[in-house]
Formats: C-alpha cells, structure tokens, sequence
C-alpha cells in the first residue's frame, strides 16, 4: 500500500466523539476549500458505522450547502431515521463553525435474490495502455507549476487515466460532452482496511473528482485549472448496483446531458474491467463563465 493510500485511509477514519457523532479533519485540494468527494466519503463512513455489517450501502443523496474551511474540523452528526427488515436509512449532517456545510441521506439493504438486467459495458481501451495523471500532467506546459501540483497531490492516493484529453488538457473548442476515465487505488488494499463499506466510501470519494468534466468539453472549457470557468458541485446521488473492489480498475463513463442557468449536469456509470455495471452516478453542480 503506497504512502499516499494511507493518508487518504486515515483521512477517513473519523473519529467517534459520541454515539451518532463523529469528527474528521480536511487537507488542502485543488480549489482553496474542501473537495466534496472528501465530506461525501466521510459521511458515508459516519453513515455506514451506525449500520450492521451485513447491509451494504446501495444509494445515497447528498447536497453541498456551504463551502468547507480545510483548516477546521469537520463534525458529522447521524439521525438514525429507519431501521426495517430489509432496508437501514440514515441522514447525516456536516456542520463547520456552528453551520452545516453539507447533507446526506444513505440507504443500505441486506442482500437478496430478484431481477438482473444491466446496460452493456461501452468500448475503451485498457487502462494499462493510457499514461498516468503524472505522466498526462508533466506534459501541459500552458498549466502553472503551482496548479500541477496541486492536481498530483490530490490524487496521489488515486491512479486515475483519462481515456481523452481532459478538459484542461485540450480547450478552445467543443467537443462531445463525453468523458471517459479508468480508476483504481494507488495500491491494493490491506487485510485490515479491506471491508465492503469502504470500497464503496472510496469511489465516492473517487467520483466528484471528474464527473462535471463533460459539461466543459461541451463549450470548450478548461475548468478551474485554466480558470476560463468557477464552480462548485451542488448535488450528488450515487446507487451501487453490484459489489465491486475500488482498488481494482474502475471504467468512470461519463456524460453531460444539459447545462443551463448557471447550472451543468452530468451522469454516468462506473463499470468493472469485467463489465459488470457497478455504480449509476449523477450530479449537478454550479458552473458560470468569470466576468471580465
């Protein structure tokens, strides 16, 4: 397990400070607050602790409501709403300098048999054959030193490949409002960390960090990282359909239906190397072109 991993692990590892409370702590990101995948993965694990092992997480439904202060810890607060024979529902609120930041329902269910059907799994190429984050990075010689940076140390604990020219990597120009990304841990899990709840805690995280990319390639934009576009996420809904392992390659296939009022829209699905279908996800989030 790299370093890297570690850190991420232990970053979300809260700490209990009372039965339905917990408390994590933040480290810098890309944008001067706290990433979104961070609080999102947090609460789930705030979540997940209150419930039996033996019923997994299978959706969640998040608004981000206040900008998070890296600087300050995080208290997640659960509300223990329903606990049935099959399904387990939690509502967990993220409060910062007395203000929630952040609001999540989960809902987690005991396995059982019933239909099967899925979307077949989209062409893409091995994620063996696409070069790292670090070596797509080094190459983009119109970014700031500072901003490659931040991008590598965010994602340091993620080896995460771009099927395509990310947005910052290529702009001026639409393109198809369609993203393609592979993703897995930067080392495998070990026997200590490897429980279901957190696999499916790190593609939560995993999955705020390249989702609103179609939106860009739709007008051309580069995002935050060229500064041609400032936004925010604004929700988030994720339904996890089948087990998966989040250290093992993940297809993030990722599109852009609408955008409009401020506002962009993008969905996806996460399949495994396999092609089975594995997570549906969709947010919406602010996106608006800087005034001169």
């Amino acid at each position: 397990m790299s370093q890297a991993l570690q850190d991420l692990l232990d970053l979300l590892d809260l700490e209990q400070i009372e039965e339905n409370i917990f408390r994590g702590r933040s480290r810098s990101a890309v944008v001067p607050r706290v990433f979104g995948g961070q609080v999102a993965a947090q609460a789930l694990v705030a979540a997940g602790r209150t419930v039996p092992a033996d019923r997994p997480a299978h959706s969640l439904h998040a608004y981000f409501l206040r900008p998070g202060d890296p600087g300050a810890p995080i208290v997640y607060t659960v509300d223990r709403i329903r606990d049935g024979r099959s399904f387990t529902t939690r509502r967990v609120v993220a409060v910062q300098h007395g203000k929630p930041i952040f609001h999540l329902s989960a809902s987690f269910q005991v396995y059982e048999e019933g239909l099967e059907h899925q979307a077949p799994m989209p062409a893409s190429p091995d994620p063996a054959t696409l070069p790292t984050s670090q070596e797509r990075m080094r190459g983009y010689g119109h970014l700031a030193p500072e901003v490659v940076e931040k991008f590598l140390e965010a994602r340091e604990a993620i080896d995460l490949r771009y099927v395509e020219e990310p947005p910052y990597g290529q702009f001026g120009e639409p393109r198809e409002p369609h993203s393609q990304v592979w993703f897995r841990t930067n080392g495998k899990l070990d026997c200590a960390f490897d429980e279901p709840l957190l696999h499916v805690v790190l593609a939560t995280y995993v999955s705020d960090m390249t989702l609103l990319d179609s939106v860009l390639l739709a007008h051309g934009r580069g995002g935050w990282a060229v500064g041609d576009v400032v936004g925010a996420s604004l929700d988030h809904a994720m339904w996890f359909h089948r087990p998966f392992r989040a250290d093992e390659w993940l297809l993030y296939d990722q599109e852009s239906p609408s955008a409009h009022g401020g506002r962009g829209l993008g969905q996806a699905r996460i399949y495994t190397q396999d092609g089975r279908l594995a997570i549906t996800v969709i947010q919406e989030g602010v996106v608006r072109v800087p005034r001169g």
